[in-house]
């Protein structure tokens, strides 16, 4: 499959955003340092590019409700929270170390009221959800994405926006290089993700060459 983008930087046998490795100028310096920290780690979390497009999208979408799916240690939810006084954030998070690291986060930045971070398997909350949302970020399992794709398409408003990180996945996912044997799985559901939300007659669907690759969706 070739989506016809552009190569990336490669980094460890592995490309990435060529911003990746850098503070990002649209970030406050706590938030920078939060990435960094988290890098340093090696925890995952969106890279600078990313996480410029986020604020973009949610400052000119202003969603007053948004859902986001992999919290880690809650960078990306405030990004989002800082972007649009008005939006309220529920936020899911399996891992109970990252979730208490993000709620630290969150009241250290003062935005603590603004987020409902809920602890669980994502499968498992979504099912459990019945309000619709006006944004939703799609950042945990990529494996899971296809499964997640109809609960999170039911739960979103018309006109509200999906959007789904690391859909390229180093470039794998576009065929512009040899996907390794231990990625081969992982790339084939990521396909399937791109491929239904593509089809979909309740979606409009675009694949973004930002970051590691993000699918956006429309709720029509």
């Amino acid at each position: 499959m070739d989506f016809g983008y552009p190569h990336f930087n490669t980094m460890e046998g592995e490309r990435i955003s060529p911003t990746a490795q850098f503070n990002s100028p649209a970030l406050s310096d706590e938030l920078n340092k939060i990435r960094a920290d988290a890098a340093l780690r090696e925890i995952p979390v969106s890279d600078g590019e990313t996480l410029n497009f986020l604020k973009t999208i949610v400052t000119a979408l202003k969603p007053k409700k948004i859902l986001e799916l992999g919290t880690a240690v809650g960078l990306s939810a405030a990004v989002m929270a800082g972007a649009f006084e008005g939006a309220k954030i529920t936020t899911v998070e399996r891992d109970e170390n990252f979730a208490a690291e993000a709620r630290k986060n969150f009241k250290n930045l003062n935005i603590y009221s603004k987020i409902d971070l809920i602890e669980g398997d994502a499968a498992d909350v979504i099912k459990g959800l019945c309000d619709p949302f006006d944004f939703i970020f799609l950042d945990c399992a990529k494996v899971q994405y296809i499964k997640y794709l109809p609960d999170l398409i039911r739960l979103l408003n018309k006109g509200g926006v999906l959007l789904a990180d690391d859909v390229l996945l180093f470039g794998y996912v576009a065929g512009e290089t040899e996907v390794p044997k231990k990625r081969r799985a992982l790339v084939g559901h990521i396909r399937e993700y791109i491929a239904a939300a593509t089809s979909s007659p309740q979606l409009q669907t675009t694949v973004l060459n930002i970051g590691n690759g993000l699918a956006m969706s429309v709720k029509l």
